[in-house]
């Protein structure tokens, strides 16, 4: 591994520093001796533009990223959110706000009617296939949802066990085309409306001082439009090409 190799190479480059230096010392280097590189490049620094711009007066909006809630009535035996029905975890937040049709805790009435017909019509239940992964560092899997909704919305859920309960840690919606789990990550992609040929990814990570996963990382990326993948090069013919 590269951290075993890092001492062997310090040294190497340690005794060759010192014979360099016993060489200058002793004068013996004639030919091929030092010379000046050039003027250093002046370091150029952050600069602060209007630094004497008034301090903000008003709260900014509050987009609810922080807003977690202990879901009312579920259960976590041994805080293995594995052993959760994924269906009533989302129908217990749907009871607990009978009404909230917008927020973190907003549903389509489509998708609430929807919800409550999983178990009788499956395939048109709106909850995704469920995924776990350890997004807050603490060695318990998290439970992760999705909820599809009218409009091509879809809805990100992410739950923590806590205490043998369950904390809603992350919720927003969009019309997403791709969600990823990177590492502790969950990254949203979603198409930019507005310049052709670009996507958002939001990367959502956990945030210890607030104990919620928040939007860290928002980005616009160049992706090449649909049918404009490289041909795949013609594979060179072998020098035993032709041979029986």
């Amino acid at each position: 591994m590269t951290r075993h190799r890092r001492p062997a190479r310090a040294a190497l480059l340690l005794a060759a520093g010192a014979a360099a230096l016993s060489g200058l010392l002793c004068g013996c280097g004639n030919a091929g001796g030092l010379e000046g590189a050039g003027a250093t490049p002046t370091a150029i620094g952050p600069v602060h533009l209007w630094p004497d711009l008034p301090k903000p007066t008003t709260t900014p909006l509050d987009y609810g990223e922080t807003q977690t809630e202990r879901v009312p009535g579920v259960k976590v035996p041994g805080d293995d959110v594995h052993r959760l029905d994924p269906v009533a975890v989302v129908q217990a937040e749907v009871r607990a706000h009978p009404d909230q049709y917008t927020g973190a805790d907003g549903l389509y009435e489509e998708t609430v009617r929807q919800l409550n017909q999983c178990g009788s019509k499956p395939r048109a239940c709106p909850v995704l296939k469920a995924y776990y992964r350890d997004v807050t560092g603490d060695g318990r899997d998290d439970l992760i949802l999705g909820i599809k909704m009218p409009e091509q919305q879809l809805a990100v859920r992410c739950y923590m066990p806590d205490k043998d309960g369950l904390v809603r840690i992350m919720s927003t919606s969009d019309q997403l085309i791709g969600v990823e789990l990177a590492g502790r990550d969950i990254i949203l992609h979603s198409v930019s409306a507005g310049i052709p040929g670009y996507e958002y990814r939001t990367a959502w990570s956990w945030d210890g001082h607030q104990r919620a996963m928040l939007p860290t990382r928002d980005e616009i990326i160049r992706v090449e439009p649909q049918g404009s993948a490289k041909p795949a090069p013609h594979p060179r013919p072998s020098s035993s090409a032709g041979r029986r």
